[in-house]
């Protein structure tokens, strides 16, 4: 007589939950009310333009968005240009991040501190920014979070020396997309020395790190001619360094739930280095080249989301003891908290306010202002991407201070004339139609062709129009 035995039931894997926690909050207010800011308005616009247009591009400017401008670009021929299209990669790049730390946590320190961990990255207030923007940073979040789980698993196994081709291909591709990311190096680093790792784990490891710096090497020096461009970072001062500290100190109490101790791999030993080292890192750098930007090293955050979710597992062991079944639904308890104190910051992150200017804020005004033959003006020239964005707004209008345009010279805004044939240009005028940042997010004429531009408007033209939106500013002058 036999004797049927049931199939033991497959649960679905922890990283699942997490993952799809953070694909909801990203796809929630995708597109912010149609709104688009400036940095997301350079991705479309160049992501529009041929493949030897962009090549053409990148030898002159943002090189070091090459990788994500050529992605763009075919991402924009697959599907189109949305704002879907433009933020739905960083959207999937945060998910697969949430995934890692999950799986991260749940190794290290069981269950309670995966959950915790996966759930709590994608409510990170610097995540909900950044996750919801068609630029690169989430991508290398991703990176970093698969380059750290395979890290985790080669440190207990080191012999698999394709893995550690993936994880040198994971860093060099984090690398293409932001170089800065490379810092993630010397974090890893402080986790093997932390945790105590054998000599062939730190062969293997150099081996890899090497192949992954040399690969990125070219790019590196390739883009150090072109630094003018990050050259409005303002110089580090104290007042910036604030929120790092703040991180770190958070940071650290998640690092002493843990109960951290020398030579062993844990919570602590990842996260702790993974949240410092890039913080403090590009801290150094800045006190040499302004670079201080916290997108720069977003991927820092899986380090916090690793350290709160040893905070959870902490929470759990102290009260398992006395409330076994309470202690079930700490974890949730805790999130449910989070999500309640955090929802004005998901709302406002989600709202067109959240950045600092909106491209397409102002088309409505242009279309209501123009009229035939009128001639606009951008100040400063950076501007212009209202209209590389929304061409069909200023049909009619004529950009009387542009020598040539954009894709010609292989540049974001094109090439404006001279400033005295701006200036002949301008006079000539009977109306001028200028689009210019609201006051609140202008920054001082440093040109001088924007001097002149402003110069000329104040000195011989009189406004007669004037409409400010969200960051942009759209004005009609009228000769005197």
């Amino acid at each position: 007589m036999s004797s049927c035995i049931p199939a033991p039931r497959r649960t679905p894997p922890l990283w699942l939950v997490p993952a799809l926690w953070t694909l909801g909050l990203g796809l929630w207010g995708l597109s912010r009310q149609g709104s688009l800011w400036r940095d997301e308005a350079a991705t479309w616009q160049v992501a529009l333009r041929s493949t030897a247009g962009i090549r053409t591009m990148l030898a002159n400017v943002d090189a070091v968005h090459g990788v994500y401008y050529l992605l763009m670009h075919g991402l924009f021929d697959w599907f189109g240009p949305t704002t879907t299209t433009l933020r739905l990669p960083s959207v999937l790049a945060m998910a697969v991040a949430a995934a890692c730390v999950t799986v991260i946590g749940e190794r290290l320190g069981g269950r309670g501190a995966g959950l915790g961990g996966g759930m709590v990255l994608g409510l990170l207030p610097a995540v909900q920014f950044y996750f919801q923007e068609g630029r690169p940073y989430a991508l290398v979040a991703a990176g970093a979070g698969i380059s750290t789980l395979l890290l985790v698993t080669l440190d207990r196994r080191p012999g698999r020396w394709e893995r550690w081709a993936a994880y040198a291909g994971t860093v060099l591709l984090g690398a293409l997309l932001n170089w800065l990311s490379l810092l993630i190096l010397p974090a890893h680093a402080a986790t093997l020395a932390w945790s105590g790792a054998g000599r062939g784990v730190w062969a293997r490891w150099a081996a890899a790190s090497a192949a992954a710096v040399a690969g990125a090497l070219p790019l590196i020096l390739y883009t150090s001619r072109q630094s003018e461009q990050v050259s409005w970072i303002p110089p580090l001062t104290w007042h910036m360094l604030i929120g790092p500290a703040v991180l770190l100190a958070v940071g650290g109490l998640g690092a002493l739930a843990d109960r951290p101790g020398a030579g062993r791999l844990s919570l602590a030993s990842v996260g702790l280095p993974l949240l410092a080292v890039p913080q403090l890192g590009l801290v150094a750098l800045s006190l040499f080249k302004p670079l201080f930007l916290d997108r720069y090293v977003l991927f820092s955050m899986l380090g916090l989301a690793l350290l709160a979710g040893a905070g959870c597992a902490a929470a759990v062991r102290v009260a398992a003891p006395r409330f076994p079944v309470a202690s079930r639904w700490l974890v949730p308890v805790l999130l449910a908290g989070a999500v309640a104190a955090l929802l004005p910051q998901s709302l406002a992150k989600r709202a067109p306010s959240s950045r600092v200017d909106d491209v397409l804020a102002v088309t409505a005004d242009v279309r209501r202002l123009k009229e035939p033959g009128t001639a606009v003006v951008f100040l400063p020239s950076a501007r212009r991407d209202t209209a590389l964005v929304s061409p069909e707004a200023f049909t009619g209008l004529r950009d009387i201070a542009l020598d040539r345009g954009p894709v010609a010279t292989g540049t974001l805004n094109g090439v404006e004339a001279e400033p005295a044939r701006i200036r002949a240009a301008m006079l000539a005028e009977p109306r001028i139609l200028l689009v210019t940042d609201a006051p609140e997010a202008a920054r001082p004429e440093a040109e001088r062709r924007e001097k002149v531009k402003a110069a000329v408007l104040r000195d011989h033209f009189s406004v007669i129009a004037d409409e400010r939106v969200r960051g942009r500013r759209v004005t009609l002058y009228e000769r005197k």
